[in-house]
C-alpha cells in the first residue's frame, strides 16, 4: 500500500510538473485546473492498477542519472558515424541483422535495452523474444558495436539486475 501510495504521489507531481511546464500559464485558477486533471488521471491509474513500478519507474531515478549522460554521448557518436556514412562518396552502408542477447531478466530492463538501440542512430530494435533483440543496423560496424554488451551492461546497472 505505502509503495503504490508513493508512486501516485511522484505520478502526480510529475505530471503537475510537466503539464505547468508545457501550459506556460501560472494563474490560479489555470493551476487549480492542471491540479485537477493531474489528480483525475492519477486516480483513473489507480483504478486501472497501472501505477506500479514497471508503469512509472521511480526506483530508477538516480542509477538513471548515470545512465542517461552516456546514452547522450553514445548517441552523438552515433549521429556522427551516420553523417560520415551517408556523406561518404562511396556510400558504404551494409545493412545487417543481428540478434543481440539482452542479460535483462525484467521486461523493463529489456525495453528500456531495446529502446536504448533504437534512440542510437544506424540501428532500430525491431523485436524483443526469449531475452534476444533482433536489431537492423545501417552498417556492419554499427552492428558489430552492439556485440561488445556495453550498452546491455550499462542497462542491467541501471535496473539493478546486475550481479
Amino acid at each position: 500500500m505505502l509503495a503504490k501510495s508513493i508512486h501516485s504521489l511522484s505520478l502526480g507531481a510529475v505530471l503537475f510538473a510537466v503539464w505547468l511546464l508545457l501550459s506556460g500559464h501560472y494563474t490560479p485558477f489555470i493551476m487549480s485546473l492542471g491540479i485537477g486533471s493531474c489528480a483525475l488521471v492519477v486516480l483513473v491509474t489507480l483504478r486501472m492498477d497501472v501505477a506500479d513500478h514497471e508503469g512509472h519507474p521511480i526506483h530508477l531515478t538516480w542509477r538513471g542519472l548515470t545512465y542517461w549522460p552516456w546514452l547522450m554521448i553514445e548517441i552523438f557518436k552515433a549521429n556522427i558515424d551516420v553523417a560520415k556514412l551517408i556523406l561518404s562518396p562511396n556510400l558504404g552502408i551494409t545493412p545487417t541483422l543481428i540478434r543481440v542477447k539482452a542479460s535483462q531478466t525484467s521486461d523493463l530492463g529489456q525495453v528500456i535495452y531495446a529502446n536504448s538501440i533504437t534512440l542510437t542512430p544506424g540501428t532500430i530494435s525491431i523485436d524483443v523474444a526469449n531475452g534476444e533483440i533482433l536489431v537492423h543496423a545501417l552498417s556492419r560496424e554499427g552492428a558489430e558495436a552492439l556485440l561488445d554488451g556495453e550498452m546491455d551492461r550499462r542497462v542491467t546497472r541501471m535496473v539493478g539486475e546486475d550481479r
